[in-house]
């Protein structure tokens, strides 16, 4: 698949960074989620967005689009601050749902034709590239095949993929997702990291709010971890292992100690855990 789905504003070496918070913080109800946090990603890279429930890692990601308002700090999107920022056809956003209500339920190209909305010139007509975009966008998340079908007769995971889809089809040059992975088979979740890969090597920014890597672990560049609100760390993500790891990487993640006893439910029997990706 050929198709290149960075948009004209593709990054370009010594381009500002492609998302920035400057000592950003949200609270509710005077309660901080983020607190004082600072992280630039630069344009091109392909980051994951760690931590876990109630971390801050999702506020993150929503402040960085606007969807959820500084209490104080500054955010900056391609070099200009959010209040500024208008040329949203630069950024692709890929939800952790697909919302398909309605009484005349959308084909799915119908849901991928809807990513360009934000691009098109008001009261224009598709073109032929558009169309085209839309064709590209679908073979490069194997769902080619079900352009035509309902959207509600698809899997959760290939929902998750008429999402990327979606975004791909606006030909912008940067993507946020929200938790990809969360509840997708493994089938689904190999596609989606073939699509997160293709995009990396094309020089897209790709965001990524994970709980954990999974088959992505090959594709992240750079982790940035939450807890609390506060970056723990950021650097270098975990080294892969299992299926996913390549050839010359040491594994460096924590092993269960051997002689510890094995978990157990309330009626005492022993809980066995299934490994993802093992069947």
């Amino acid at each position: 698949m050929s198709a290149q789905f960075t948009g004209a504003g593709a990054e370009l070496p010594g381009a500002p960074p492609a998302l920035q918070a400057v000592d950003a913080t949200v609270a509710y109800d005077g309660v901080p989620v983020l607190d004082g946090v600072d992280v630039e990603i630069p344009a091109g890279q392909t980051m994951a967005v760690m931590g876990p429930n109630g971390s801050g890692k999702s506020t993150l990601m929503r402040a960085m689009l606007g969807i959820v308002p500084l209490t104080s700090g500054e955010i900056l999107v391609h070099g200009t601050p959010l209040r500024r920022f208008r040329d949203w056809r630069r950024i692709g956003y890929v939800p952790q749902r697909l919302t398909a209500g309605g009484a005349v339920p959308a084909t799915v190209r119908e849901i991928v034709a809807s990513g360009q909305i934000a691009a098109r010139r008001r009261l224009s007509f598709t073109s032929r590239s558009d169309r085209q975009a839309v064709t590209d966008a679908l073979e490069a998340v194997g769902l080619a095949d079900r352009a035509r079908a309902s959207v509600r007769e698809l899997s959760g995971g290939q929902q998750q993929r008429v999402l990327i889809a979606r975004a791909l089809a606006g030909r912008p040059d940067t993507f946020v997702m929200d938790e990809p992975m969360a509840g997708v088979d493994a089938e689904n979740q190999r596609a989606l990291a073939e699509t997160i890969t293709m995009l990396g090597e094309q020089g897209s920014t790709v965001v990524l709010v994970l709980h954990e890597l999974g088959p992505l672990e090959h594709v992240i560049q750079r982790a940035v971890s939450l807890d609390h609100g506060h970056i723990v760390h950021d650097g270098e993500p975990p080294h892969p292992t299992g299926e996913c790891a390549r050839p010359g990487h040491d594994h460096q993640h924590p092993h269960p100690d051997p002689n510890a006893p094995a978990p157990r439910d309330a009626h005492g029997e022993i809980i066995r855990l299934e490994v993802p990706g093992s069947d």
